[in-house]
């Protein structure tokens, strides 16, 4: 599976931003989640947003829409 792999800081900008690049979880609801600026954010091309933990990685929440492209062009990252 592919993967782009970004900061907390990066996600919680992105879902706060003016122009969101995505529907998906709130900055508000990623944070209950335990997102902050120090995550170890992942999300893969169905668009599901996984948490790295101590433990493992946690399936946190989704994206929709046209989010493939968006991610790449504000992260200037690929998937990987």
């Amino acid at each position: 599976m592919e993967f782009i792999e970004i900061s907390g800081s990066v996600l919680l900008r992105l879902a706060t931003d003016d122009d969101p690049i995505t529907d998906g979880p709130s900055a508000e609801e990623l944070a209950k989640c335990g997102v902050n600026e120090e995550s170890v954010i992942r999300i893969n091309r169905q668009g599901d947003i996984e948490l790295r933990r101590a433990d493992g990685w946690d399936l946190i929440g989704g994206l929709l829409g046209d989010f493939e492209h968006r991610v790449r062009r504000e992260t200037g990252m690929d998937w990987v």
